[in-house]
């Protein structure tokens, strides 16, 4: 509670939980405008007095609260939501106290003794009077009338036909003493982002790569030629990995050789040359004013430029020689390049952020955010953030959003669970998942149960990635076109923000460097590549119609009504999503298999769906546009992969029969 209930022993609510809290309002929890909050919390008091409680909020910069009734659900929960309509950040907390006014209207109408309410009408004129007091204007008028009404009855139909008058009774029920109230002690804080947070879809590819001509360095022109492309694969997000300066000094070769030769390019994330550093464009890219005009067309075509932010330099960026303190120093002198032993990066230099420096060297790592937002960009793709100081991160998002609350990070965090959670809670809008490595019916099961429904669901939005240019799974190596339409079906739908590394993906690229390993054999880390995107076996066209399907279903725009349904094989994944209204509900059963076709039996909860057990209703397949019809709960589906191994269904509930014609929600 409050200071002022703290200090007052008088106050006899009491509120011991609000929900949701992130570490109890430590950190913020996130929505999207739009969206709903709904906020529960455990208010009580003795006795059997009656309790009311409010849910407050306000916008960080507003002074003034406002408030909605929260209604008891029952053991002493009261539930009340509200829903933000602009960005930026909120908080929100709960007041509760006795009402004495209902207290004494709820007793009043449990009183059969005339005599008894001839008394207790007294008591209601002077709580009427009180009230009328608290008020302005007609509403005081009329608590004052009340009050000489209270006390003219005699008659006892008269006494209780004035004490029990509904309308009078709300009146005076919005002006409450609420002297006495008790406070949740803690300003709750809320985020409130576009709607891009939670509902994406990305597409990564290298500006280098995008030559119409094999053996030709992209550039920007390049990457422009490739936009109707990527809109018509539906996606929304056109990611850029850096786009700055490679460095020269310890540049890697092909599929990372250590010793590179005359004619490598070396990798993107080694950050920094003679040409500039984070702030600067590879001349062979085109020039700044190239870009913006890339931002720009972008747009046009209903796609946001992403860029990748590495905060770590090639050992000929122009920091590490004009700020040598920056960056630690290995016991011969020599500056420390980054390592994860085995793993050796020589040609990239990571910053010390405790060095005596870091304030100048935080304020010159925000300045690159502001550079690029500068040029168009509010979406950022931050490579290995867990490698830097958590502190920095929670400084520098805060401070960016301050300025720029559209401003969008992906947290590129493949580490431990509770890391990745610290980073999301610090501010991070989106962040990268184990989806990659989780294959099984159980896995999958398990990590996008926890992720929709476990404690992260109001902080950690997930967005799924079933290759990245680090990242080639085992699946993906031996599984066929089958694992990536399979892993395609199941990003797209298992989760409301998803991403693909093209066009490695959808042309299917699978060799591994050697045996065992994850990295691509030829990668484009470390070379261009040309892609021919006529191929007549692309997935182009399969991809495409799962980001329709997205985009036309709202219930696969978020993911907390996400809910698994059994199936009797295990190689069978059924799942489904749907809008708080229940008016889109979308089921899938997705073949786990690559290799074989699998049949088995679904069953669906028919109570979640809003659907009587004894009616027929339709499954309109949205991806081959045929129609089923289903009674019950359990139904049969057989899947051959190769064909397509997922279905995609919108669940139809029959409306009406006129003659030979259904008619279909």
């Amino acid at each position: 509670m409050s200071d002022r209930g703290r200090q007052d022993r008088r106050v006899r609510a009491v509120i011991d939980a609000v929900q949701p809290a992130v570490d109890g309002g430590r950190f913020a929890v996130k929505r999207v405008t739009g969206e709903a909050l709904e906020v529960e919390a455990h208010c009580f008091a003795d006795g059997h007095d009656v309790l009311r409680a409010k849910l407050a909020w306000r916008n960080e910069d507003a002074a003034e609260w406002q408030e909605v009734e929260m209604r008891p659900l029952g053991n002493d929960v009261w539930r009340a939501q509200f829903t933000p309509t602009q960005i930026g950040r909120y908080c929100y907390t709960v007041a509760a106290w006795v009402d004495a006014f209902a207290t004494w209207r709820h007793d009043f109408a449990r009183r059969e003794d005339p005599a008894d309410q001839a008394v207790a009408v007294l008591a209601g004129a002077y709580l009427a009077e009180e009230a009328s007091a608290r008020a302005t204007g007609a509403d005081a008028q009329q608590l004052k009338d009340w009050a000489k009404r209270l006390r003219a009855a005699k008659k006892a139909e008269d006494i209780v036909a004035a004490a029990l008058d509904e309308a009078l009774a709300q009146v005076a029920s919005r002006h409450p003493d609420r002297s006495l109230e008790a406070r949740w002690e803690t300003e709750m804080p809320l985020v409130v982002e576009r709607e891009r947070a939670r509902y994406s879809t990305w597409y990564e590819l290298f500006p280098r790569s995008t030559a119409t001509e094999p053996g030709r360095h992209g550039t920007f022109k390049d990457v422009e030629k490739r936009l109707p492309y990527v809109a018509e694969l539906g996606f929304d997000v056109l990611y850029l990995p850096p786009i700055h300066p490679v460095g020269h000094e310890r540049r890697k070769g092909k599929n990372n050789a250590v010793a590179a030769a005359k004619e490598d390019v070396g990798s993107p994330w080694a950050i920094g040359a003679k040409e500039g550093g984070h702030k600067s464009i590879l001349p062979e890219l085109g020039t700044p004013e190239d870009f913006r005009h890339l931002v720009k067309a972008a747009a046009k075509h209903g796609l946001e430029i992403a860029l990748d932010i590495a905060f770590q330099c090639a050992p000929d960026h122009p920091y590490v020689k004009e700020h040598p303190g920056w960056f630690r120093k290995r016991p011969d002198g020599s500056v420390q390049y980054a390592e994860n032993p085995p793993k050796k990066y020589q040609d990239i230099y990571p910053f010390d952020f405790e060095c005596a420096d870091w304030k100048a060297l935080w304020q010159e790592l925000k300045s690159v955010f502001d550079f690029w937002i500068g040029e168009g960009v509010k979406i950022f793709r931050v490579d290995n953030p867990h490698t830097k100081a958590f502190p920095f991160w929670e400084w520098v998002i805060a401070e960016i959003k301050h300025a720029h609350p559209d401003a969008i990070f992906l947290a590129e965090a493949f580490t431990r669970p509770k890391v990745m959670h610290r980073l999301a809670k610090l501010g991070y809008t989106q962040s990268y998942t184990y989806f990659a490595w989780r294959n099984t019916k159980q896995e999958l099961t398990e990590y996008f149960t926890e992720l929709s429904k476990g404690p992260g669901r109001d902080y950690f939005r997930p967005n799924v990635w079933p290759n990245t240019p680090d990242i080639l799974t085992e699946v993906l190596q031996v599984g066929g076109r089958p694992a990536f339409m399979q892993r395609l079906a199941l990003a797209a739908t298992l989760a409301a923000s998803y991403g693909i590394y093209g066009p490695a993906y959808e042309l299917m690229e699978h060799q591994p460097r050697e045996p065992g390993s994850e990295e691509y054999l030829n990668s484009e880390k470390y070379e261009v590549r040309y892609w021919d995107l006529e191929r007549a076996d692309s997935l182009r066209a399969y991809i495409a119609a799962f980001n329709r399907i997205r985009r036309e279903n709202p219930a696969l725009h978020e993911d907390t009504s996400l809910r698994f349904f059994p199936t009797d094989n295990e190689q069978l994944l059924a799942y489904g999503k749907q809008t708080p209204d229940g008016t889109n509900q979308i089921i899938c059963v997705v073949n786990l298999s690559p290799h074989h076709t699998h049949g088995g039996w679904v069953e669906l909860d028919l109570g979640l769906l809003g659907i009587e057990p004894d009616r027929p209703y339709q499954m309109h397949d949205l991806l081959s546009g045929a129609r089923y019809m289903w009674t019950g709960p359990r139904n049969f589906v057989q899947i051959d992969p190769q064909r397509s191994p997922a279905h995609v269904f919108r669940v139809r509930r029959r409306l009406h029969r006129e003659q030979d014609f259904d008619y279909f929600l």
